[in-house]
């Protein structure tokens, strides 16, 4: 595992204000592919910090000013601009393999390095190269036992939901990986963006809470889900959960397990 990153705000030559993030030791592509991300997403129309300069051992965005509360308001408006994000990606798409948005494999959720190989189907990018692999290790880390473990390569298609083209996700949406500045404008941030299914990142955005059901009622109005969505949401945290059992252990473990067991029910 890569040393302990660190973060600070500074000035910039330009008397800008940038915050910039650095890791000794990083992983091949570790500062590369969130860059990647992040400009996929400004591309696509999503409130991202502007990248301006990225190596092998550093990134440093604008710096964005926050503390503005979260209010309804705040609220609808991230339900709204999730939406229309993953309505808008998924009409650009139609054709598109999963995975990747470049093309490039390499990919990290955290700290954790997962697999982004662009592939014709939505089952082999989320469960053949990121549920199997990520059971596997944490089998190895003594994370998750092995019959546990094996359920993952028991996920079929049909318990991904009906298919959809593929939508640009942020892929890490957590509380924490979202912003509300001081204007009330919401920012994403830390991505693990991708090709993907939009339940991904709602999925996700109920792993530790931080969003109100504003969020999920304004997403619905503009872009409604399919049927049977909310079963859906133990498959679609069962990366995010492999990943924590790996990378902290403690009960991450026992939820991942959990979550293996409810999507192959």
């Amino acid at each position: 595992m890569p040393g302990t990153g660190t973060t600070a705000r500074t000035t910039d030559a330009d008397g800008r204000d940038v915050f910039t993030k650095t890791l000794a030791g990083a992983p091949p592509l570790f500062f590369e592919r969130e860059a990647v991300g992040l400009r996929a997403l400004a591309a696509a129309g999503a409130r991202v910090p502007e990248v301006l300069d990225v190596a092998a051992d550093h990134l440093t965005l604008a710096w964005v000013e926050t503390g503005h509360g979260r209010t309804a308001q705040t609220e609808e408006r991230f339900g709204q601009e999730l939406a229309e994000l993953h309505r808008s990606t998924a009409q650009e798409s139609r054709g598109a393999p999963y995975g990747s948005v470049d093309g490039e494999a390499t990919g990290y959720l955290g700290a954790c390095p997962v697999d982004l190989t662009p592939t014709a189907t939505w089952q082999e990018s989320w469960v053949e190269r990121r549920v199997v692999p990520l059971a596997r290790r944490a089998v190895d880390e003594g994370q998750l036992d092995r019959a546990t473990a094996a359920l993952a390569e028991q996920i079929t298609p049909d318990r991904l939901g009906p298919a959809e083209p593929p939508t640009l996700v942020h892929g890490d949406l957590w509380g924490g990986n979202r912003m509300v500045d001081t204007r009330g404008r919401n920012w994403m941030v830390d991505p693990c963006a991708h090709l993907g299914h939009r339940e991904v990142d709602l999925a996700m955005m109920q792993l530790f809470g931080g969003f109100s059901g504003r969020v999920f009622a304004a997403y619905a109005e503009v872009h409604p889900l399919a049927d049977g969505w909310r079963e859906r949401v133990a498959v679609y945290q069962t990366v995010p959960l492999l990943v924590h059992a790996i990378l902290f252990g403690g009960g991450y473990g026992v939820q991942a397990g959990e979550a293996l067991r409810e999507a192959t029910r």
